[in-house]
């Protein structure tokens, strides 16, 4: 999305927003070694990581944390620069507050647990059900990481199915498996 793009769909859908006023959630893209991620930044922290599409996001965004959105590099740089040293195999572990509002509250609870995935291991859904204290929940805790709004800073990738199977990513496969070589999981 160019930047005429972005201002255009902002003053449509926020129209709130004033140019060189500062807004209440920093919204943009990165290109990465795994596609375009969209951006979502609020005071508390990252809201989205996204591989969908920018307008979907920034309609969800709109609609479930605020209208006051627009771009501010002074907040969304940094994210940038830490996901570009991700990629870059600089950087294991996310300094970037992360704010959960976008997810539900049991998301949240399996999203938290993933924050404790150390960098270069996998773990399981039934591990995460476990830990959660729901070993039962797999399809639950399943969905709950399909619908990861902070993908690769929350590292929903780092969940495999078991041994030899990576199971689903909201990236798609290729970009999971590409993640987990990056950090030489695989």
């Amino acid at each position: 999305m160019s930047t005429g793009d972005l201002d255009a769909l902002v003053r449509v859908t926020a129209p709130n927003y004033v140019g060189k006023s500062r807004p209440d959630i920093a919204f943009g893209t990165t290109d990465t070694l795994v596609g375009t991620l969209v951006l979502a930044v609020t005071g508390r922290g990252v809201v989205a990581c996204s591989y969908e599409n920018e307008h979907e996001v920034f309609e969800r965004v709109r609609r479930e944390v605020g209208t006051f959105i627009g771009p501010d590099p002074r907040r969304l740089d940094p994210v940038r620069r830490e996901l570009d040293a991700f990629f870059g195999r600089r950087l294991q572990t996310f300094a970037t507050p992360v704010d959960l509002q976008l997810a539900t509250p049991f998301a949240r609870s399996v999203l938290q647990i993933m924050t404790t995935v150390r960098y270069g291991t996998a773990t399981t859904y039934g591990e995460i059900a476990a830990r959660i204290g729901r070993p039962q929940a797999l399809r639950a805790v399943g969905n709950a990481l399909a619908a990861n709004p902070v993908c690769v800073i929350v590292p929903c990738h780092r969940v495999v199915e078991g041994v030899g199977v990576l199971g689903g990513y909201a990236g798609g496969i290729a970009a999971k498996e590409r993640l987990l070589r990056l950090e030489g999981t695989l």
